[in-house]
């Protein structure tokens, strides 16, 4: 739901920080950046004074940087996609500058698919179950996963005013796989999460389509996955810097079963403040770097858990639960106008869409014997939130609003201040 209050439209900022190369601008989830034209000249109110944008250079994830989150290793490219089967893919928008134009530009959005298996998820579904920490916002479908208990769709992430145009998209990839549903078969209800880009992004354009939701499903893949401001994170902003999408993911050790745990997040949500890093108070120590205008989000928080672990819809709603505890290590206090969701399903069951038996038997891990489960899922999503920000870039938006990108040398500062920097790290250490 739109929680941003009216921003003022503020004065242009330099044609030269415009066609600079913070401006990040893409038309799918792997071209490479091009630079938009400055914007036309125009009458400009009084100017206010703006931080400068920081020299982004190249950006790294958490760990990269010697923040290491929790005690337990991560999986093998320390993502949702370490998870067997589990794919994600983005199509990502990013047009034009200067004056909103509503219904026309400039556009910083898009969308962001995970597959929850490489197989049948239609007719082999997976268990399932969501948890919402505050409602003000939207996560399709979610109704019917916790009343069956299972997942059977893709999962998509965008914005606010995108959900019904995805929701299509993704009902169009149903239909088109499995050309019995609603004929032989029952319908479908897919999952559809939203968070608002409006600061940024022309919202009013409604320039997510449903073939974009196509585009992603078809690209999406196994293997590394982009982070920052692609896919439906083109538009977030967490704690007042730029944010997006962030992934993350834990290796149980063998004595706990050896499970991956991976987790995937779409962060919009926190005030400068409030941020701490691994405990450290980051937010108190970077205080400028504000976005330009000045304002005030609610905001929201998208997140996904997934695992090969055996586990029932039972268990599965105690997982996503407990991502609340990795949000608020963030340090943020989940305001009114924040629309968490969350979403949690597990691989290592599958469940017949249609069965010839009376009964069914599934198997799961001990309730006693889930804490390293429970410490995977809050680990992977905290790290995962971070790994959202510090990939992101600096991103000029609607009316020359400017998100700054968190600056890793100043962050790395920071931690090494508070003893809390590590010899940096590569997946699966």
């Amino acid at each position: 739901m739109p929680r941003r209050p009216h921003l003022p439209r503020v004065a242009a900022l330099s044609a030269a920080l415009l066609s600079s190369p913070w401006l990040l601008s893409c038309a799918g989830p792997r071209s490479r950046p091009s630079q938009p034209s400055p914007p036309a000249a125009r009458p400009s109110p009084p100017a206010r004074p703006a931080a400068p944008p920081p020299a982004d250079g190249a950006r790294r994830r958490a760990r990269e940087l010697g923040i290491v989150i929790g005690r337990l290793p991560t999986g093998r490219l320390n993502a949702i996609t370490d998870v067997p089967g589990v794919r994600v893919g983005h199509v990502t928008h990013v047009r034009g500058a200067g004056r909103l134009d509503p219904g026309k530009g400039p556009v910083r959005t898009g969308v962001t698919v995970i597959l929850p298996t490489s197989d049948d998820f239609w007719h082999s579904k997976v268990p399932a179950a969501s948890f919402t920490l505050n409602g003000n916002g939207e996560m399709t479908g979610l109704h019917y996963v916790n009343e069956l208990g299972v997942l059977e769709t893709p999962i998509v992430f965008t914005n606010t005013l995108a959900v019904g145009r995805a929701l299509d998209g993704a009902t169009q990839y149903m239909l088109r796989r499995y050309p019995a549903i609603g004929v032989d078969e029952p319908t479908v209800a897919p999952i559809v999460g939203e968070c608002d880009d409006s600061a940024l992004n022309d919202i009013r354009g409604l320039h997510v389509s449903a073939e974009d939701v196509l585009t992603a499903a078809a690209q999406a893949a196994e293997g590394p996955v982009q982070e920052g401001a692609v896919g439906g994170g083109t538009g977030m902003i967490c704690y007042d810097f730029k944010c997006g999408i962030g992934t993350a993911s834990r290796a149980l050790p063998g004595g706990a079963g050896g499970f991956i745990v991976g987790a995937i997040v779409q962060s919009n949500f926190g005030a400068r403040g409030e941020l701490r890093v691994d405990g450290v108070p980051v937010g108190q120590e970077i205080r400028d770097l504000l976005p330009v205008p000045d304002y005030h989000s609610e905001g929201s928080l998208l997140a996904v858990v997934a695992t090969d672990a055996p586990l029932s819809a039972r268990q599965l709603g105690r997982v996503a639960r407990r991502i609340s505890l990795a949000v608020g290590r963030t340090g943020t206090v989940s305001r009114d106008g924040s629309g968490d969701l969350f979403l949690a399903f597990a691989t290592g069951n599958r469940i017949p869409a249609e069965s010839t038996e009376l009964t069914r038997t599934l198997r799961e891990v001990d309730d006693g014997r889930l804490n390293p489960l429970f410490q995977a899922a809050e680990e992977a999503v905290e790290e995962a939130i971070l790994n959202a920000m510090t990939m992101a870039t600096t991103t000029f938006g609607q009316d020359d609003h400017v998100a700054h990108a968190i600056p890793l040398d100043r962050l790395r500062e920071v931690m090494r201040r508070y003893g809390r920097l590590r010899e940096p790290e590569r997946a699966g250490r």
